[in-house]
């Protein structure tokens, strides 16, 4: 058994914050607040802090990162789905469900769901008129509004 560790990277969104041990990633949260920052130690949380400083820096578009396994295989789907998500793109809940064999709300709940975020991007899933749609981390609707509009100005080699 591994001992689980944490680090924590100020990020223009806010606090992110890894947990996760040696082996894999558990979890990353956005808090808005500033916390106190930790690099952590663990091999896979470690990993985690330098990708999200690098995409955050506009180095990086795309995570390897080894992750907890999905609770069932259809989560497991789900989050692959969501992943090939383009860097940049933002597609609705209903085009990721048909790309996916599956449904709108189940897209909904997955991204509600989803304890990986910007790794795992469900800011890139919008409603089917454009709107952005509800968001789980961080300051919610304004932190998936900033995460859409970097990726744009990035692939616009505006950053």
């Amino acid at each position: 058994m591994y001992a689980r560790d944490m680090a924590r990277i100020a990020t223009p969104v806010g606090t992110v914050t890894v947990w996760g041990d040696d082996v894999a990633v558990e979890s990353i949260t956005i808090d808005a607040a500033d916390l106190p920052l930790n690099g952590g130690s663990a091999r896979a949380v470690r990993a985690a802090a330098v990708q999200l400083e690098e995409w955050f820096g506009g180095t990086r578009r795309d995570f390897d990162l080894p992750l907890q396994p999905a609770v069932s295989p259809r989560g497991g789907a789900l989050r692959a789905a969501m992943c090939a998500i383009p860097y940049g793109a933002a597609w609705s809940y209903g085009r990721l469900a048909a790309a996916a064999g599956s449904s709108a709300r189940a897209i909904g709940q997955a991204c509600a769901r989803n304890p990986y975020p910007i790794v795992v991007p469900c800011h890139r899933v919008t409603n089917a008129d454009g709107t952005l749609g509800a968001y789980s981390a961080g300051a919610g609707s304004r932190t998936k509004a900033w995460l859409l509009d970097f990726e744009a100005r990035d692939r616009r080699g505006l950053l």
